[in-house]
């Protein structure tokens, strides 16, 4: 497969992933699904508009599009982020400027991001009264 030049490769962000994201994503043309007007198309709509439009790659926080749309004869490269919880993202949005750099045409991508534990509150002491 032959690799996708970073800069200014045209790059979609999906509904479902935050636009603070484009901060990490540096070299390349950045755009958001509710910019270009596609925030409500659904995945093979999506992919195939992008496409269209010249896009190289979507990046995605939608685990299901793997299987849910067929990639053959597809040539825009898919990055499928474990999350779109945006303080992880913002605390790992390095590895997917990582990922994006060497990714193919066609690709199919997934980014794991660690996400914290999280914090439960003590259950409230009942008061004596």
């Amino acid at each position: 497969m032959t690799a996708i030049r970073g800069l200014l490769s045209r790059t979609l962000l999906d509904h479902s992933v935050p636009r603070g994201l484009r901060a990490f994503v540096t070299g390349f043309d950045v755009k958001h699904a509710f910019e270009m007007g596609w925030h409500e198309l659904r995945n093979g709509d999506l992919l195939a508009a992008a496409e269209q439009a010249g896009f190289a790659i979507v990046i995605t926080a939608n685990k299901n599009i793997r299987y849910e749309q067929s990639r053959a004869g597809r040539r825009i490269a898919i990055v499928q982020l474990s999350t779109n919880h945006w303080p992880t993202l913002e605390r790992h949005g390095a590895r997917v400027l990582e990922a994006l750099q060497g990714i193919s045409v066609g690709a199919f991508i997934e980014v794991a991001m660690p996400r914290p534990m999280l914090r439960r509150r003590p259950p409230p002491v009942a008061g004596n009264g």
